[in-house]
């Protein structure tokens, strides 16, 4: 069956060539809304025109070009944020938002979420690969603290801008007179850079203690002197530490970075920098009022201790303190007494030990003794003469018979002889050491023969 909106194939009235349903005025601004929609957060670039600040506090305006502009809508809840700047008619800025379709008028605007001088993506880049160098350097990473008590503080900043009045005031409600040595510089435009850099540097070798560097709040462009490479090498070459108070608590530059202390705002560098003579009072009347309470404690205690001192038997009977005290040296001196009778008694027993001994030793008694010995020993020397000469004799004899009855010569008178070759010493001891011809000497107990081999028979 066919519906009453599709023909024979199926096909709706508007899927037919020439019979397309129209749409209402609402689904073309739906779909248009959903096409701006699908481009999602959007910056523009172009020219501020018909500015109007409603009573309400919404910002309405137009951004335009050559060729075209479009209307821009900032809501009061996000005017703020939205606006980090005085905008003015015909400033060239970058708006970054959303596209809205406005039904009832059917056109379309841009709802602002931010916006900022034109230029300004340029300045925030640099300013990035600016803090990134730093940061590599080390310079974000110190922070020395401030001294409690400064005998002085410093402060850079410009005399015509409320910043310099809102430290003032500040000190004035925390310490009223308290040192300060001040040095004026522009705080913005051309050159502010290296006079803010010269006044820091001047400033720190006048031998204050902390040095503030403070200005009011502004545009990034009006901010941007405190976010280049010169104040920054200034501020970390100073000797005292530094606070740093630039613009509002949301603004953030270069100078804050480096410092040693950020502030929100110069008021805030001022509670920093300056002691609080008020709290210091009281602190000190505090610290008076537990001194006077422990000196109360100190000195009741101490009447305390006397009045027990009062009452001791010892102030009270003072000789009873000697009692002990002499009976102990009584007891001293007895022993003492004890100890010089035994260490006598031990020094003449010593004594006596070592006259013996040299009694023992001298030269007379020595002399005496061995004169005694010589004499008895000159007594018995004819004696001992007389015996060692006999049993040198009788060794004697011993000997010479031993060597009688060992001497060749006994032998040849006992009928034996000894024959040589001539011109030899050696004895013959066989017949066949010798050979005919040979001359011979034969030995006997009383004499010598001479003769010749005529021949000789081996013994059988």
């Amino acid at each position: 069956m066919v519906g009453p909106f599709q023909d024979s194939r199926g096909r709706s009235d508007d899927e037919r060539p020439g019979t397309a349903r129209p749409l209402s005025v609402s689904a073309l601004t739906r779909r248009v809304a959903g096409a701006l929609e699908g481009l999602g957060r959007v910056s523009v670039e172009g020219e501020v025109s018909r500015l109007q600040r409603a009573a309400s506090g919404h910002v309405y305006f137009d951004l335009k070009d050559l060729d075209a502009k479009v209307a821009c809508a900032i809501w009061r809840s996000q005017a703020a944020s939205a606006l980090r700047f005085e905008l003015r008619e015909g400033a060239q800025v970058v708006v970054h938002g959303k596209l809205d379709v406005y039904g009832p008028k059917g056109g379309y605007s841009l709802i602002v979420q931010r916006v900022e001088p034109a230029g300004v993506g340029a300045l925030l880049a640099q300013l990035e690969a600016l803090k990134a160098e730093l940061r590599a350097r080390g310079w974000f990473e110190r922070k020395r603290p401030l001294p409690a008590m400064p005998t002085c503080v410093g402060v850079v900043s410009s005399r015509d801008g409320a910043a310099l009045q809102d430290f003032l005031r500040t000190r004035s409600q925390r310490w009223p007179g308290y040192p300060l040595r001040f040095v004026h510089t522009p705080v913005q435009g051309v050159g502010a850079a290296a006079q803010i850099a010269r006044a820091i540097t001047r400033l720190d070798e006048s031998g204050v203690d902390v040095l503030c560097v403070i200005r009011g709040g502004g545009s990034l462009e009006d901010l941007w002197a405190f976010n280049e490479l010169a104040v920054a090498e200034a501020l970390w070459n100073t000797r005292a530490p530094v606070v740093s108070g630039i613009g509002h608590e949301t603004d953030t530059s270069l100078c804050d970075l480096v410092a040693d202390v950020r502030a929100h705002t110069p008021t805030d560098a001022a509670q920093r920098a300056i002691p609080d003579r008020a709290a210091l009072v009281e602190r000190l009347e505090r610290a008076g009022g537990r001194l006077g309470e422990a000196l109360d404690v100190v000195f009741e205690r101490a009447q305390e201790r006397l009045a027990r001192a009062q009452s001791a038997r010892v102030l009270r009977e003072p000789l009873a303190l000697l009692d002990p005290r002499e009976r102990q040296l009584t007891t001293a001196g007895a022993r003492l007494e004890r100890a010089v009778v035994r260490r006598e008694q031990a020094a003449a027993a010593r004594l006596e030990a070592l006259q013996a001994r040299l009694a023992r030793v001298a030269p007379s008694e020595l002399l005496a003794r061995r004169t005694t010995r010589l004499s008895l020993a000159a007594a018995a020397l004819p004696r001992a003469g007389e015996q060692l000469g006999q049993r040198a004799l009788e060794r004697l004899e011993r000997a010479r018979a031993g060597l009688e009855a060992l001497s060749p010569l006994a032998v040849l008178r006992r009928g034996y002889s000894i024959t040589t070759l001539e011109g030899s010493s050696a004895p013959l001891s066989a017949a066949s050491q010798a050979r005919a011809g040979d001359a011979l000497l034969t030995r006997t107990a009383d004499g010598v023969l001479r003769s010749r081999v005529v021949s000789g028979d081996e013994a059988r």
